[in-house]
């Protein structure tokens, strides 16, 4: 995990901020890190249905929303959370006739209360996915 400095609006406050990385959770695939952790906020990137181990995407829409929320679950362990710190959930559908199966599948994850939710129809995702999931997730 690396750490850096943000300016903040007075000059003699900055706040740091820390890169979250685990290898239990797909490498990035672009010009991102998987999370980034800001005071006691995390911002988890998108994970897509890829397995960890071979990077390659799982088959089917129930093992991609598995791998999914697996994938998530793994970064916010490696930040020190688990999912029920998330407080924000973005959800990309490929095919929103997939959204019960979402519910189904988040509620094995998740306990209530909930966090704030989209679920968003979208016409492709990185990779051929069809889920993917982002989170933001306050410690404490």
């Amino acid at each position: 995990m690396a750490a850096s400095r943000l300016p903040s609006n007075n000059e003699s406050e900055t706040m740091t901020r820390k890169i979250i990385a685990t290898a239990a959770a797909p490498a990035a695939i672009g010009t991102y890190s998987q999370a980034v952790q800001v005071g006691d906020t995390v911002y988890m990137s998108g994970q897509i249905g890829l397995d960890p181990a071979t990077m390659t995407l799982v088959d089917g829409i129930d093992a991609q929303i598995v791998r999914v929320f697996d994938n998530l679950k793994a970064v916010a362990e490696a930040a020190g959370a688990t999912l029920n710190d998330a407080v924000k959930l973005n959800i990309y559908l490929t095919d929103l006739a997939n959204f019960a199966k979402v519910n189904e599948t988040m509620a094995k994850y998740f306990a209530q209360p909930y966090p704030a939710r989209a679920a968003v129809g979208v016409k492709e995702l990185p990779r051929g996915a069809l889920v993917e999931a982002d989170a933001v997730l306050v410690l404490g």
